[in-house]
């Protein structure tokens, strides 16, 4: 873990943005704005005189994932050749997400924000309102404008467009959502950050832990001089999200905090979900300690000598399970392009076969040759793995990304990956897996697994998108037995076939009990937000 700084200076913001403002100003957003239409359930979109369908001008693509419209030359390029437009255009960085009407930084790979930019979109809006409903909602906005404002960088979201868009969405009845179900905004580059909290967010056993003040914000400031906590501003997170106010919040506070306690992250470039997963309940375990933390369980390694058998056993703690994807399923040809589609007839890995990869026993090579306390010296032996303790939230990590020391490249992993909504992790506990090595015989040892049901129901599913060096992270929650895509800040209803054909990343279960039993505690009645010592950021709550 890297060492805190006393004084931590802010990343500076994208500077392909500012080259762009720079040379041409506001004249770009003027243009764009013409084209922009706000429809029936909020979202503004980029709608074109031309009645053709945008497609992408280096893949002919029609609408396959996201285009993004130049401001320079209005070329339209899809997600995984904005860089290249980029490159191949000197000053071109600049993009506007179709569907979105977001920025997007074709250099950086990843979207930006400019409050200029967000007057022209909320100009746009009003004028396309009717004559009563645009003043009252110009009134509305002139008055919250006054509020202060605390941060002066990228991550100042302007109040009046995250108001405005809460005013348009209720008109679709979003007070029916579930309790707790708030778009988080991007503040340069940060779905990655958003995938996972919107996780966190809804995962029972957290939510119960930071509702009910387990951790005491007060007293944790009083007892440390260190002003930046994650597990303090993890609370004002939970607080704010379940108060019951829609608008998109804006975790700053909270990034900063995370910055400070992983400065070697400290950026406004992409990072990976699940090391900042890692990070922030690493942070969360700092303050918290083993006895409260609330979710871990413990993996058993055991290592068997293939001379006497003799079997040396080890226990590790751990808050996630990293997996393998199984292709024993795919052609020579599948595993060489990694391209398979779950609407193709070839075989496709399951998540089923990943945990069984998982707690198949490996042989180590002949380079990884472990002392024998038995034979008294280096003997070749297997190794397997197995669950001893399974967590109130399982935390399931799927490798997609591999990278070769010897070849020095990176790639990603495209597979599908076929996982079920109800999993029994039963077979994966170490006394199935003892057994199972010895015949099934019937061993008295120890286990947690009484303790802890082995059934779960899954929750959140994050996803990515895109290439290696770039892409989109996008998280679906499962509430009341309906699936939400949460996409930064905005909130959408999503079928289930959506999440199975989707690229999961990581998959959170939780057990089955306290999976229902959430449920029915989720109602719509909101929770009492408590007052922060910080001042409150424009756009949050």
């Amino acid at each position: 873990m890297a060492t805190r700084n006393s004084v931590f200076t802010n990343p500076k913001p994208c500077k392909h943005l500012a080259d762009y403002k720079l040379r041409h100003g506001l004249s770009g957003y003027k243009s764009l704005q013409k084209w922009l239409k706000t429809f029936p359930n909020g979202k503004t979109s980029i709608k074109m005189c031309d009645k053709k369908m945008p497609k992408c001008s280096f893949c002919s693509g029609i609408r396959q994932g996201r285009l993004f419209l130049c401001l320079i030359c209005s070329s339209v390029s899809c997600s995984d050749h904005t860089l290249l437009h980029g490159q191949s255009e000197n000053g071109h960085d600049i993009a506007v997400d179709i569907e979105r009407s977001e920025l997007y930084c074709c250099s950086c790979s990843d979207q930006v924000y400019d409050l200029d930019f967000d007057k022209v979109v909320v100009a746009r809006n009003i004028m396309d309102m009717p004559g009563k409903t645009r003043d009252s909602v110009v009134d509305d906005l002139m008055r919250r404008s006054s509020k202060r404002r605390r941060l002066n960088s990228v991550v100042d979201l302007d109040l009046k467009r995250s108001k405005f868009f809460v005013w348009m969405r209720n008109r679709r009845a979003k007070s029916c959502y579930p309790l707790g179900l708030r778009g988080l905004n991007n503040l340069g580059s940060t779905c990655f950050m958003n995938s996972i909290l919107q996780a966190l967010l809804h995962a029972p056993p957290f939510r119960n832990y930071f509702l009910s003040e387990r951790h005491d914000r007060e007293t944790c400031r009083k007892k440390s001089s260190d002003q930046s906590c994650v597990a303090c501003d993890t609370g004002v997170i939970f607080s704010a999200v379940y108060s019951g106010d829609r608008a998109p919040y804006s975790p700053a506070q909270f990034l900063y905090s995370w910055w400070q306690h992983s400065a070697n992250l400290a950026s406004y470039e992409q990072q990976d979900a699940h090391e900042f997963f890692i990070s922030v309940l690493d942070g969360i375990h700092e303050r918290e300690g083993k006895e409260r933390y609330p979710n871990k369980g413990m993996l058993r390694s055991d290592l068997t000598c293939t001379t006497c058998g003799f079997t040396s056993t080890t226990y590790d703690p751990c808050v996630d399970i990293s997996l393998n994807m199984d292709t024993s399923n795919f052609s020579s040809v599948d595993v060489a392009n990694k391209s398979v589609r779950p609407n193709e007839d070839t075989g496709r890995s399951t998540l089923l076969a990943c945990l069984d990869l998982f707690t198949r026993p490996e042989r180590l090579g002949s380079d990884q040759k472990l002392y024998c306390q038995n034979c008294q010296e280096k003997r070749d032996s297997l190794k397997q793995m197995s669950i001893k303790r399974l967590p109130l939230v399982l935390s399931l990590h799927i490798k997609r990304f591999e990278h070769s020391s010897l070849r020095r490249t990176s790639r990603k992993i495209d597979w599908h990956l076929k996982f079920p909504f109800s999993l029994d992790m039963t077979p994966y506990l170490s006394p199935s897996i003892v057994r199972n090595r010895f015949g099934n015989r019937i061993f008295g040892f120890e286990s947690d697994e009484a303790d802890i049901s082995a059934e779960f129901e899954i929750f959140a599913v994050v996803t990515h998108s895109g290439m290696l060096d770039s892409g989109h992270y996008v998280t679906y929650l499962r509430l009341q037995n309906q699936w939400y895509k949460c996409d930064d800040a905005w909130i959408t209803e999503v079928d289930e076939t959506i999440v199975r054909a989707s690229q999961c990343y990581m998959i959170f279960y939780v057990q089955k009990m306290l999976y229902y039993k959430a449920n029915e505690d989720l109602s719509c009645t909101p929770m009492p937000a408590r007052r922060d010592p910080f001042v409150p950021i424009a756009g949050c709550c």
